[in-house]
This record gives C-alpha cells, sequence and structure tokens, in this order.
C-alpha cells in the first residue's frame, strides 16, 4: 500500500514542477498568484500523503493544514495588494497596450 502512495507522491511532485512552471512563466501576476496557490494546496495534499506512508496521519494533518491556511491568507494578501496597487495587467490590457502603442 506505501507502494501506491509513493507512486501517488511523485506523480503529485510532478504535477508541482508543472504547476511551477506557470508561476515562473506566468504572463500576468494573476497567473502567478493563482500558480502559487495551486502549488500551496498541492503541497497539503503531499504532506497527507506522507503522513499515510509513515503511518502518522495526526501529526501530518495538523502541518498540512496549518500550511493550506498560510497559503490562504498569502494569496488573499498578495491579491488584495495587487487589486489596490491597480497595476494587475490581465491578458486583455497587455494586448490593448501593444496595440495603442503601434
Amino acid at each position: 500500500m506505501a507502494d501506491i502512495f509513493m507512486a501517488f507522491g511523485i506523480g503529485l511532485l510532478l504535477l508541482i514542477l508543472v504547476s511551477f512552471y506557470r508561476v515562473i512563466s506566468g504572463p500576468t501576476v494573476l497567473d502567478r498568484i493563482l500558480g502559487g496557490n495551486v502549488i500551496g494546496s498541492q503541497t497539503s495534499v503531499l504532506l497527507l500523503l506522507i503522513g499515510l506512508i509513515y503511518g502518522n496521519v495526526g501529526m501530518f494533518v495538523d502541518i498540512a493544514l496549518a500550511y493550506a491556511l498560510l497559503n490562504f491568507i498569502t494569496t488573499l494578501g498578495a491579491a488584495k495588494y495587487f487589486l489596490r496597487r491597480g497595476s494587475v495587467h490581465l491578458e486583455s490590457d497587455l494586448q490593448e497596450g501593444k496595440e495603442a502603442a503601434e
């Protein structure tokens, strides 16, 4: 059974790498924020899988819940910051800016 959880964990790590690509190359700030949020959610699930592998789920549930809460608060903080800053450039805004420059 631990081998199945280990395979799921490796698959989840690969999905985290795909999400990390979105964080690095996201065309807008919102894409990067969402990519970071997805990575945080996947990391919480990975912590629970680690708890199942080691047979000590209770400790890892507490850690996963704390990490998920921090991830949620950080995402809200970043979204609020960029909302107040007023410089969140959506893809349509970027295209309009390029058209206006030409």
